[in-house]
């Protein structure tokens, strides 16, 4: 099988065959070849052999099998019901990532296009983490320069800005790059369960994500949000140096605001802070802004089945001036929800998004003062009254979750719900 064949095919083992039909009309929307069958025995059979593809995409109940045979190519375990325990075991035995079984297209896409670029000779070009501004030239350079040691990185930013893909092009291109990327989010796990989601359990079965990251790399996302005897916990494993992992930590939180507050450790700070990254938010990206669209656009277009669309003269006016407090997050799902809803041409009104409002907001969001608690207390504050939960979390780039977790730690309690007229739209 030639290579370029090879590289746009995906093998799909899924015993349901409704759902392995819709698995296959997925991935063959977003420009790949699907190859699927309902056992690993019934793909060898009629496929050859297994690692002539980009990718699998295997149903839990299978995995075993095809992960006992040493495949060498991506591996996604698509679990009905996920647990810690499962997906740790799934990642010793060699998967590339384990998924909730996905009720969208979006779902599944990104983490398989995330495998398949871990593969590439780039991984920052790979993963689409690119930019002619003069801020994101000289991130990507540094990401190029510290991926290939064994030095722990501190990523930065306001979410939505990517900081994962980060954490993955590091990971891709760093010498532990056949082994694990095990990742955690300290903002979407309960604060009682966080403790042993990483370090796991003295006397159960129960491994923690630590020692599942072993000869590979932990990625710890909003690590800002550790509780203080966790932090405590970490900093004795990095200071033994006790664990065989690269750590990778990210916030967008100002963690020296939370030292003063005696929120965060001093010492695990200046543990974690040997290389620090920012990555800028989109307004300070100049044409990037443009670049970015055009590409998700007809990205999304693909993954919907969609005819080629554009962005009229205004539309492309009102992605230029736009504040983007979502950053990227938040431009993919303007796009995706203009796709649906137009018909070729991309206006403002599908963006639906208001860039005269915007050009009033950068001053109070991005003054130095002014820190991303800050923002967000003001930014829900304001636009409570107008937004649904969902809404608020979207334009922030957050899950319902943080959201209401963020709510009970800054004391911004939800209003009673009223009766809502006519929607307000802010955008």
């Amino acid at each position: 099988m030639l290579l370029s064949e090879r590289m746009n095919r995906i093998l799909i083992l899924e015993p349901d065959e409704v759902f392995r039909q819709q698995l296959s009309q997925w991935v063959q929307a977003d420009g790949y070849a699907a190859a699927a069958a309902p056992s690993v025995s019934a793909a060898v059979a009629s496929q050859g052999p297994l690692n002539e593809a980009a990718a699998v995409i295997v149903n839990e109940s299978l995995a075993p099998n095809l992960l006992a045979a040493g495949i060498s190519i991506p591996v996604l375990v698509l679990a009905e019901c996920a647990t810690v325990p499962a997906a740790v075991s799934a990642i010793k035995a060699g998967a590339t990532n384990y998924l909730v079984r996905p009720q969208s297209a979006g779902e599944l896409l990104q983490p398989l296009r995330e495998a398949i670029a871990e593969q590439s000779a780039d991984p920052v070009h790979a993963f689409s983490i690119g930019g002619n501004s003069p801020p994101m030239q000289a991130l990507l350079e540094h990401v190029r320069k510290v991926a290939p040691t064994e030095s722990t990185v501190l990523i930065s930013g306001e979410s939505g800005t990517g900081k994962e893909l980060i954490a993955r092009a590091l990971h891709a291109a760093s010498r532990r790059h056949k082994a694990a990327l095990i990742s955690v989010n300290c903002a979407a796990i309960p604060t009682h369960l966080i403790q042993t989601e990483l370090f796991g359990h003295e006397g159960d079965t129960h491994r923690g994500l630590l020692e599942a990251a072993a000869g590979g790399t932990l990625f710890i996302d909003e690590i800002g949000e550790l509780p203080l005897e966790t932090q405590g916990q970490l900093l004795q494993v990095i200071a033994a140096n006790s664990a065989n992992i690269r750590l990778i930590a990210a916030t967008q939180r100002d963690l020296e605001v939370l030292i003063n507050n005696n929120q965060f450790r001093r010492d695990l700070y200046h543990r974690l802070n040997v290389v620090s990254l920012l990555i800028p938010p989109l307004r300070e990206r100049g044409e990037d802004i443009l670049l970015l669209a055009d590409e998700i656009l007809a990205r999304t277009c693909r993954r919907l089945g969609k005819p080629a669309a554009h962005f009229n003269a205004d539309a492309r006016q009102a992605l230029a001036s736009y504040h983007w407090p979502g950053n990227v997050r938040e431009l993919e799902n303007a796009i995706e929800r203009a796709v649906i809803l137009g018909e070729g041409e991309i206006t403002t009104s599908l963006l639906a998004i208001d860039a005269s409002r915007a050009k009033a907001e950068p001053a109070s969001a991005t003054a130095p003062e002014q820190t991303m608690e800050d923002y967000f207390v003001s930014f829900v504050t304001a636009h409570q009254d107008q937004l649904t939960e969902t809404e608020l979390a979207e334009r922030l780039g957050i899950s319902r979750k943080s959201l209401w977790e963020r709510r009970q730690r800054l004391n911004i309690p939800r209003k009673k719900t009223r009766k809502r007229g006519p929607r307000r739209d802010i955008r």
